[in-house]
């Protein structure tokens, strides 16, 4: 297929492109071109997220668009101009392919655009399903205006598939590599109560599902991408304690975590207990089911 990429140099996007470049033609939308070289069958175009120009010729005649472009969400303090940046970053670039897209003669067939599990806001115990509602914050909200963005493709006749995204689990990069080393200092340990869910995912499931969402023409509407056992807290510390062959004893108190990261904390102190229904429901099945699993897997 000739597909569109944005966000290809991130961590899921980098694994993402590095799998389908040996048997897609991938066009890669960057905000400046990388010095290494691609395959063939790799072309990057620089854009400007959310404005018009040259690079929406390559919206033209595309198979389909794969929507990973964001402001990391956990790289620094939640300012009022880190928040917007934030937002922006994913609403307003959705609205500029979505635009590309009404331009287009020949239209791309689908569209899968991310999102995040933050869509459902602080639930608790709660298992949440893709039909429960969307709850309340900041990353509720940012999710549920990305998400609206992209369901306008539908009136294009557009196939929109929405990947709400749990932590995924990559080695050395992503949260996993910013839990990983206190661990490896003796010094790792829950955050919290610990009691709070992880709605984790494999970097291979995640890369997975969404090559399924391309292939599976009838996978419309939003899926959760998570494994089918989340975990709390304090399991995730435990089962990373194993594989690191270090004790889980430090945990951090939510005062301390508050304090050090304001606002963004409570992406930390709270979670969702999501599960993948939708993903099941049409047959993709999870390589990684178990936290210990999964983790022993990336030889961290």
């Amino acid at each position: 297929m000739n597909l569109v990429i944005t966000g290809a140099s991130g961590f899921i996007g980098s694994q993402l492109v590095e799998r389908l470049a040996a048997s897609h033609d991938l066009k890669l939308l960057t905000r400046q071109r990388p010095n290494k070289v691609g395959l063939a069958r790799m072309q990057w175009i620089v854009w400007e997220p959310g404005g018009s120009g040259e690079w929406e010729k390559s919206i033209e005649g595309a198979d389909g668009i794969i929507n990973l472009a964001g402001e990391p969400i956990a790289n620094k303090r939640w300012s009022t101009e880190q928040k917007e940046r934030i937002r922006f970053s994913r609403v307003n670039t959705t609205r500029g392919l979505v635009r590309a897209i009404a331009k287009a003669k020949d239209k791309p067939k689908f569209l899968v655009s991310g999102s995040a599990v933050g869509y459902y806001g602080p639930r608790g115990d709660e298992l949440l399903t893709e039909s429960s509602p969307v709850g309340a914050g900041f990353l509720a909200d940012v999710c549920r205006e990305w998400e609206d963005e992209a369901k306008q493709a539908q009136s294009h006749g557009v196939r929109v598939a929405l990947l709400r995204t749990g932590i995924v689990l990559g080695k050395g990069a992503g949260a996993l590599a910013k839990m990983v080393k206190p661990f490896k200092l003796f010094a790792g340990g829950s955050l919290g109560s610990g009691k709070q869910w992880m709605p984790w995912i494999h970097v291979d499931d995640e890369v997975g599902l969404i090559r399924f969402l391309i292939d599976k023409e009838d996978a419309a509407g939003a899926f959760n991408a998570t494994a089918p056992n989340p975990a709390t807290m304090e399991e995730f510390c435990s089962a990373l304690a194993s594989v690191l062959n270090r004790p889980s004893w430090a945990p951090v108190p939510a005062s301390v975590l508050t304090l050090v990261l304001g606002e963004m904390a409570e992406m930390l102190l709270t979670g969702q207990r999501a599960v993948p229904k939708a993903a099941q429901d049409l047959g993709y099945s999870f390589r990684y089911s178990n936290v210990l699993e999964a983790l022993k897997s990336l030889r961290l």
